[in-house]
Formats: C-alpha cells, structure tokens, sequence
C-alpha cells in the first residue's frame, strides 16, 4: 500500500525482449498449453468448481531463479466477464468482495491510503476515481505523475495506458509515461498536450495501478517515472493482472515475506518477465505486499504476509 494520499522461471521472450508471436493464438484451443509447457500445474479442482473458461495454475517451485509460491488465474475473455470492484472510498475484505459479487476469482487491485482509493476505477465508461495527481517525498516539492491503469477500452480491446485527470475532471491517456525522476526538477502538469500523444481517456472497466510492467508486448516497468515508493528492487509479495493476444487474462499473485521460509516474493521486474513468458501482451502491476491475496471461490491460494487477507478498497473479479 502506498503511504502517501494526496488529492482526492526462464522467460520465453523473444530476442528483442517482447512476447513470441507464436503465444495465444486467437481461437487456441489448446487448453493453456504453453502454461503447462513452463511448469505450471493446473490446480483448478483444488478450489472447487469453476467455470469451464477459468483455469488456476501454480507455479513451479522456482520462478526467476527464487523459490517460489505463486498463482495464476487464467480466464477465456470470449466467456469470462472482468470487473473492477469497490468505489473510491471504504474498506472491505477480499471475502466480502467475494461474497457480494459471486466472482470466482477475486484479486486485490489498486493502491489506497487511509480508506480512500489512491488508484483510478472505472466502471461503465465513467471515471468514479483518478488516481491520486500530486505526489512528493516532502511535501515541499511537488510532482504530477502519470500513473498506470489497466482494463478494458471502448474499442474492445484490452490494455495498459498512463492517465492523468485534471482538476477540470478532465482525464487523459498517454502512450507513455511523464519522466518524472524524485530530486529532479518537477515537470509540468499533465494536460492535453504533455506528455506527448495525449487522448480523452476511453476506458470502459479499468483498474488503476502500477508500475505499467509490458506495454506492447513489450517489458516497460515504470516505477521510476510513476514516482512509486512500493520498494520495487526488492522481493515481495506481488500482484498483478495482465492480456494476452488471445483475449485470455491472467490474474497473477506470489506469496512472500518468508511466510514460508525461504519464500521472499518478487521484484517487478521479475514479475514483469513472468508474465512475458506467460504471453502477455499488456501487465500491470497492482498492490502488494500485505494486500497481496486472490481467493478462488472464496479460498485463499498464497499465505498474505497479514496472515490473512487484509482490508482494501479495490478488487478486480472474474466469473
């Protein structure tokens, strides 16, 4: 979570770094194969029933070279419905989201401080939350970043972008992020104009989030320039969602903090590299640490580092 609010395995990448064409094919029929093919084990009917479109995965017992215990949720978007869950202000447990939703996959989403929401959520093509537009390490200097959201456009299709929503409610998309850097000097305000490719954001059902972690098909990790304190170099509990080419989502967490020893999480980076390989075309990440919890039909998959799932203010689901 971030602490500070203000204003309301071996990745299968190409040589280039970006996601192989040869990935999720449109109309694959497959049956997650390549997962498969990279040691994850199909763990569906551990979780009870799930739709026919909703597959669970676990992953092998190393990823990026570390021990790992991680999930992955892999959902068939021509059946599958995502949402994006909770509003911009109040806490529930994931088991409430759960329960007031009937989703089968229910995944932490975006970041909050203090009850309030500090990531955009979008629903029904409105804007109910940007995420927070002013940041600073003391208050003293200011800076506007452009954050990462992830979801579902007007066109139809799926991916990760940078907003920023200005104080006239305005709320853009970029094509890349503002090069904010802590200690430099603060650059101008996003606008319609800055950074550069500018849009009116077109979001239909999106998360906010971040770092963006692939953006066409290509591995971008933007902490830096999203000015975001979640200790992104070092090992921990992560979560994060991401698209294939072949419309099929993947919702990803790993446990870490050594709730099983030996067990310390990722980096985004790491998890960046594993959602490549797992052929994502789009990822972001979204809150960790002791937000870090999906729940299969209500059940827990990793151990939160809270010892059990804590309060948020924002999910995403899947049914």
């Amino acid at each position: 979570m971030l602490s500070l609010f203000a204003f309301i395995c071996v990745s299968c990448s190409s040589s280039d770094g970006s996601t192989p064409e040869w990935y999720w094919k449109s109309g694959d029929s497959t049956a997650d194969s390549s997962i498969v093919a990279l040691g994850w084990k199909n763990v569906s009917s551990t979780y009870g029933t799930l739709p026919s479109y909703i597959n669970l995965y676990k992953a092998p017992d190393s990823l990026q070279g570390k021990k790992a215990i991680a999930y992955i949720a892999v959902a068939d978007l021509s059946k599958a419905t995502f949402s994006v869950l909770g509003d911009s202000t109040g806490y529930k447990y994931l088991s409430d989201f759960y329960k007031d939703t009937s989703n089968s996959i229910v995944l932490n989403g975006g970041f909050f401080y203090n009850g309030v929401s500090l990531s955009l959520i979008c629903r029904n093509g409105k804007v109910i939350c940007p995420s927070n537009q002013v940041d600073s390490q003391d208050w003293v200097t200011l800076y506007y970043p452009t954050r990462g959201a992830f979801g579902l456009l007007s066109d139809g299709t799926y991916a990760t972008t940078w907003t920023y929503t200005t104080q006239s409610h305005v709320t853009y998309s970029y094509p890349q992020p503002a090069a904010n850097k802590y200690g430099t000097t603060p650059l101008a305000v996003p606008c319609d104009t800055f950074p550069s490719g500018a849009t009116k954001f077109s979001g239909t059902t999106m998360i906010g989030g971040g770092p963006v972690l692939i953006k066409n098909k290509v591995i971008k990790n933007t902490y830096q320039e999203e000015l975001l304190d979640i200790d992104p170099t070092s090992n921990q509990p992560r979560s994060a969602i991401g698209i294939t080419s072949g419309k099929k989502m993947i919702f990803f967490v790993c446990e870490g903090r050594n709730m099983t020893p030996g067990v310390g999480g990722f980096t985004t980076g790491d998890v960046a590299t594993i959602m490549l390989s797992l052929g994502c075309t789009e990822a972001m990440n979204l809150d960790g640490g002791g937000s870090s919890c999906m729940l299969v039909n209500g059940k827990e998959t990793i151990q939160p580092s809270d010892n059990s799932d804590r309060k948020v203010v924002t999910a995403v689901g899947l049914k």
